[in-house]
């Protein structure tokens, strides 16, 4: 018969066992029910399989172990191996004159080859992109507005008295030349500085970019068009815009500014603006010749 709490009796002893008497009736209760067998048998299965699952993982675990070993000792004593032919073939390199050519002829044979194969490889993304930097520059200085062909394929070569052979980049509108374009190397404080111009056919600047100087960080590097704005006060000038006896920075007694503690800069790069104009004035009827020829001479 089940027990019930009687509040008639009190103490601890009591109370225990009464609670003990409570969890041995629902035990026999939860026994009574089918679903308690087939937890405990699903248990059970747990168990087994999980015990055998890291059995398996355990002789996984040893096998790699042992083959690990295995490989490490077989890559030490293959290293040993190599370390003992270098060592010989070193001794004989050294005591042999003979081998000592052999050894660098045959290094320089495979560095020349590894030069070789790296050029062959990349010389003709370089060359693509070299072609990409062309026509991006001459868009600088010839806008699109004033022709409808490509720039780049359409060279001719010129040959001046003063500056010598200059490649000359056309632009076209029909069979008409509107423009042309040209590089010029002055030389400012760091050294070279490669200009390239955009002319219209009356002799007006279109554009002018400095396209590689060696100028004075912070100071002469102003001549770049990302640096300042001093580059494109050139657009729209002439031979005769100012007069030639004003092509020269200010504290020469000319028209353009110099910059704060660098005017030898930017003297090289008006002075070099201004020898493209003359070069042009001189050779303006072979500039802007329809023919198409690569070269012309005069």
């Amino acid at each position: 018969m089940t027990e019930f709490y009687d509040p008639t009796h009190s103490g601890p002893s009591s109370l225990r066992s009464r609670l003990a008497a409570i969890y041995g009736s629902v035990t026999r209760a939860l026994r009574r029910i089918p679903l308690h067998s087939w937890f405990r048998t699903a248990r059970d299965t747990l168990k087994t399989l999980f015990r055998r699952l890291w059995t398996l993982v355990k002789r996984a675990l040893s096998r790699a172990t042992r083959l690990i070993v295995k490989v490490w000792r077989r890559a030490i004593l293959a290293s040993v191996q190599i370390w003992q032919w270098m060592k010989t073939l070193w001794g004989a390199v050294r005591l042999s004159p003979a081998m000592q050519g052999v050894f660098l002829a045959g290094f320089a044979m495979a560095a020349a080859g590894l030069l070789a194969g790296a050029n062959e490889t990349t010389a003709e993304a370089i060359a693509e992109r070299q072609a990409e930097d062309l026509r991006y520059s001459l868009s600088l200085v010839v806008p699109d507005k004033v022709h409808d062909n490509n720039l780049a394929d359409d060279l001719a070569t010129v040959t001046d008295t003063v500056e010598g052979e200059l490649a000359i980049y056309r632009a076209r509108r029909g069979a008409t030349v509107t423009a042309a374009a040209f590089e010029l190397t002055g030389y400012g404080y760091g050294g070279a500085i490669k200009i390239l111009f955009g002319l219209d056919a009356e002799g007006r600047l279109l554009g002018v970019r400095v396209l590689s100087h060696s100028e004075t960080p912070g100071l002469g590097d102003k001549i770049e068009e990302k640096k300042s704005a001093w580059i494109l006060g050139f657009d729209g000038l002439s031979l005769g815009n100012p007069p030639a006896d004003r092509w020269t920075v200010k504290k020469d007694g000319g028209q353009f500014d110099q910059f704060a503690g660098a005017t030898i800069s930017p003297r090289a790069v008006v002075a070099t603006i201004k020898r493209g104009l003359e070069f042009f004035a001189r050779n303006k009827i072979k500039i802007l010749s329809p023919e198409r020829a690569k070269k012309e001479t005069g």
